[in-house]
């Protein structure tokens, strides 16, 4: 086959610099806004030494220490379905991104044709004298740019961009989810070993309940109680029993949500806390650090962020439609009536040709849409602003209750011993009849809440914990998009 001749060079050369040609961007400049917070954390009697908390990234073994809960994380971040939803988003986002850069180049296509042609005339051949008829196949193929539009203007570019960070901050949703998941499965394994340890005080309660039931039972036969005494003690077993048949459904409800989270059929029970005292025992603290803009790296901060980006190049779009369009077609193709001289030079033929149009008015909608790409980003910068805001308020709030949750465990622990020698002392001078039975019904009752109400302390400061790792955003391990540069 011969080389293309050199009439193809002015043509090639024509597409390469359209290829090639620059585009100006309508874009405004990416200016992130600085974040509408304080520099650093509040202050007051609330936060203690917590003034000055801002973090480095860390992962979630660094704060979650027990293997067992480990285990479990690693299972959901491979098993749970909203992560499978959110990694669909994200690769989807990402093939998105590459439907709209291809508006950016030149479709180039290619085709060929055999064509049979009987036009219904016959010659005579002298020489031969054989007659031949007007019949024969020709042949043709061709290639070439179909209306390649030059992105003088940057709509193409800036559509792009804008998909670009569409994309990123999909990514980084991705992320909030992971983080969410770690931080939900936490609490999760939390809240069953304090369920564990609720049903055990409510099992002990009902221990002690059916002792005065017993004890009531025999005073009122020895004539030395009246019958009010036994009906008090009967309602605080029953109570109690009560109390024990809804802590087992909890804790049945608690397996339930660890199983959803993790995304499996069964949950391994040897995976599980025997009580609230192994989670807090297992739970690291966040290391210190300086300042507030450490929120910035929070993934819901970044998808905002991206979004914004992605608003502002949209604006570079809708005033790139108010100029004009300017399309290139080139055309190249052999054409022969014998397939064996297709590729002959003397075969060959090509063509250009460009169009140029400009809507002169469509009633001001293309203006229009201007109008409405910059509220868009309008909106969309406050919503980067409020979720800022709505990050420092959530921190502020983690550390103003890690900053008391040491004086409430303490007092909420001195108030359940003092109950729990109360209890024992008024139940003695029951014994002997020197209180009446409602002095033991009322102190029973005082030490229930007591120990109900120091667990519950126990599990806020679990959760402190947990809600501090999941506020600031920090897990390394779930970083899947970079950050946008500052």
């Amino acid at each position: 086959m011969s080389r293309l001749p050199a009439s193809l060079l002015p043509a090639s050369a024509a597409l390469s610099l359209a290829l090639t040609l620059g585009a100006c961007s309508l874009a405004p400049p990416n200016d992130t806004p600085p974040a509408p917070i304080a520099a650093s954390w509040p202050v007051g009697d609330a936060y203690l030494a917590q003034t000055e908390a801002a973090l480095p990234t860390v992962s979630y073994t660094d704060i979650f220490k027990d293997p067992r809960l480990r285990q479990l994380i690693a299972t959901a971040l491979e098993n749970n379905r909203d992560l499978r939803v959110a990694a669909a988003n994200v690769a989807a986002a990402r093939a998105q991104v590459r439907v709209v850069r291809a508006d950016q180049l030149p479709v180039v296509g290619v085709n060929g044709a055999a064509t049979y042609a009987d036009n219904g005339t016959s010659n005579i051949n002298p020489g031969a004298g054989a007659r031949s008829s007007g019949r024969g196949w020709s042949y043709s193929t061709q290639g070439g740019v179909s209306a390649f539009e030059l992105d003088f203007f940057g709509r193409f570019a800036n559509a792009t961009e804008a998909q670009r960070n569409a994309a990123l901050a999909e990514e980084a949703s991705a992320r909030t989810i992971r983080l969410g998941l770690i931080a939900d499965l936490a609490r999760a394994w939390a809240t069953y070993g304090a369920d564990r340890d609720l049903l055990a005080i409510a099992l002990a309660t009902a221990e002690n309940a059916e002792r005065s039931v017993t004890l009531t039972s025999a005073r009122l036969r020895g004539g030395i109680a009246p019958r009010t005494d036994l009906r008090q003690a009967e309602q605080v077993l029953e109570t109690a029993r009560s109390d024990v048949a809804a802590q087992r459904a909890a804790l049945a409800q608690d397996i339930n949500a660890i199983r959803l989270l993790l995304g499996t059929t069964e949950v391994d029970e040897a995976l599980l806390p025997g009580g609230i005292a192994e989670v807090v025992d297992s739970l690291g603290t966040l290391p210190a650090g300086t300042s507030s803009e450490v929120l910035l790296r929070r993934p819901d901060v970044v998808a905002a962020e991206y979004q914004l980006r992605a608003a502002n190049a949209d604006i570079g779009v809708a005033r790139a439609q108010l100029f004009p369009s300017i399309s290139l077609t080139g055309l190249a193709g052999f054409a022969s009536d014998a397939l064996s001289s297709l590729f002959d030079s003397g075969s060959f033929r090509w063509s250009g040709g460009g169009r140029g149009a400009w809507t002169l008015f469509n009633g001001g909608g293309r203006v229009a849409a201007v109008e409405v790409s910059r509220a868009q980003r309008d909106a969309a910068l406050a919503n980067y602003e409020g979720t800022v805001q709505t990050a420092f308020r959530e921190v502020s709030d983690a550390l103003a209750d890690q900053g008391t949750l040491s004086e409430r465990l303490r007092s909420a622990s001195a108030n359940a011993a003092a109950a729990a020698d109360t209890a024992r002392l008024t139940e003695a001078r029951y014994r002997f009849g020197v209180d009446s039975f409602l002095s033991s019904l009322d102190a029973q009752r005082s030490l229930y809440a007591a120990r109900r109400s120091e667990l519950a302390t126990r599990l806020d400061l679990a959760t402190n914990r947990i809600t501090l790792y999941r506020v600031l955003g920090g897990d390394a391990s779930t970083a899947t998009a970079a950050e946008p540069p500052r």
